[in-house]
C-alpha cells in the first residue's frame, strides 16, 4: 500500500477531532500509528495526500474504518456496523443522564400534530436543568406546541443520543416535559443568557424551554 490517496481537505479535522475523543495527544497518536509527530501535525492543520498505508495506519491508531477517517461515511446514518461481541443494555440514572446531556449539542423534538407524530432536530443547551432552543415564529415548533390554553403546556419528548461507532456502543437519553414558549421579555432575556445558536441560522429568536417532569436514559456497552 504505497499509492498516495486524493484525501479531503478535513481529513487532518477528522484526525484531529477523532483523536481528542480518545483523549490522545499528537505524539502519542504518531506513536500508535508509526508516523513522525511533525507529519502527523501537517496533515492536521494542511490539505494533503498521504499514502494508503499512512492513512491505514492512522485508521487503525484511531480505531475507525478508513472510509470513515476520509468522509466515505458522512451521509450514512450512524450504526451501520453489527454489534459488538458482548452487548449490555444499561439503564442510567437521572443525575447521570443529566452529566450526559449537559454538553449541549443536537437532540430531537418529537411531539403530535394534526397529520401524526413529528420529530424534529434542534440545537439545544442544558440551562438550569431544562433543554432551552430557538425556533422560528410561526413555524411548526413554536403553533404546533401550543395548546391555546392559559397555563396549559404542550407535551414533548426530546432525545439526545451518542453512538461510538468504533467500539459499538452508545447512549441515549429521553426528556418528557411540558414546552414553554418565552412570552415576556424577562423571559426572554433570560433564556438568552443560555447561548443556544442553531446551526440552521435565520430568524429564530423565540426561545422554547423544556422542563423535565421525566428523565430516562440507556447506554449499551461491551462486556470484556
Amino acid at each position: 500500500m504505497t499509492g498516495r490517496m486524493t484525501a479531503p481537505g478535513d481529513l487532518g479535522r477528522r484526525v484531529l477531532r477523532r483523536r481528542e475523543e480518545l483523549g490522545l495527544s499528537r505524539e502519542q497518536l504518531a506513536q500508535r500509528a508509526d508516523i513522525d509527530p511533525g507529519y502527523l501535525a501537517y496533515l492536521e492543520e494542511t490539505p494533503a495526500s498521504p499514502t494508503a498505508e499512512t492513512v491505514s495506519r492512522l485508521a487503525s491508531a484511531l480505531n475507525v474504518g478508513v472510509d470513515a477517517l476520509l468522509g466515505g461515511t458522512v451521509d450514512l446514518p450512524p450504526g451501520h456496523g453489527g454489534p459488538g461481541p458482548h452487548p449490555s443494555l444499561e439503564k442510567l440514572g437521572e443525575q447521570e443522564c443529566l452529566r450526559l446531556i449537559a454538553a449541549g449539542g443536537v437532540g430531537r423534538v418529537a411531539f403530535n400534530e394534526s397529520g401524526g407524530p413529528v420529530i424534529l432536530p434542534v440545537n439545544y443547551v442544558l440551562h438550569d436543568n431544562s433543554v432551552i432552543f430557538r425556533t422560528a415564529f410561526g413555524g411548526p415548533l413554536d403553533e404546533n406546541l401550543r395548546t391555546g390554553v392559559q397555563g396549559v403546556e404542550f407535551k414533548v419528548a426530546f432525545e439526545v443520543d451518542r453512538i461510538d461507532e468504533a467500539n459499538r456502543e452508545g447512549w441515549s437519553v429521553l426528556v418528557r416535559g411540558g414546552a414553554h414558549h418565552a412570552s415576556s421579555a424577562e423571559e426572554q432575556a433570560a433564556m438568552e443568557t443560555s447561548g443556544v445558536r442553531p446551526w440552521a441560522g435565520g430568524e429564530r429568536t423565540l426561545y422554547v424551554r423544556i422542563t423535565p417532569s421525566e428523565i430516562t436514559g440507556r447506554r449499551i456497552v461491551n462486556l470484556a
